[in-house]
């Protein structure tokens, strides 16, 4: 396990210092043709971090090889789908930014029940892969796997959360 919790934050670490800067206002403030090269990066980045997941994961879950062959084509698919809901995380932390500075009341309530949508997307889509992980592993390696899962997605997630600014920040009294 301290294998897993030294990976782990060299991941979380190593990606973020080498990210694009996340920062609602700087990315609020570049350019149209400066956001293809921003979503560029992230896409690139998003993919780093997928691998770099699966090789935690890997090194993290001990599986015989009868395991191996059948769980790692259920992680691609639940990865497949998981990276979607990804996509959408994205979209609204882009939509955050280029409101940021100018957002009404609506727009960040909007923008907070979608993230919360989301939110439950992910949980239901960890519960509905529980059954299908568990016909090929057995429930200890599936609990552990969901287990290393939601670790390293909270870790991302806290490192995530620290480079968006809050929305009372936008404007000198809140609103």
């Amino acid at each position: 396990m301290k294998r897993m919790v030294m990976a782990t934050v060299l991941l979380v670490g190593g990606c973020f210092l080498h990210t694009p800067t996340m920062h609602a206002q700087e990315t609020h403030a570049a350019a149209a043709g400066n956001q293809s090269l921003i979503d560029q990066d992230v896409s690139l980045l998003r993919q780093d971090i997928r691998s770099k997941k699966k090789q935690l994961i890997a090194a993290n879950l001990s599986l015989t090889d009868t395991e191996a062959t059948k769980f790692w084509p259920v992680y691609d698919q639940y990865t497949a789908e998981l990276t979607k809901l990804g996509d959408r995380k994205y979209a609204l932390i882009k939509e955050y930014a280029q409101g940021y500075g100018s957002l009404s009341n609506d727009q960040a309530l909007s923008l907070l029940n979608r993230s919360l949508v989301l939110d439950e997307q992910i949980a239901q889509l960890r519960a509905k892969y529980v059954p299908i992980v568990s016909k090929v592993l057995p429930g200890t390696k599936t609990a552990t796997f969901f287990q290393l899962d939601r670790r390293l997605t909270s870790l991302l997630d806290v490192q995530l959360a620290s480079q968006i600014p809050l929305v009372q920040d936008q404007s000198s009294g809140g609103q």
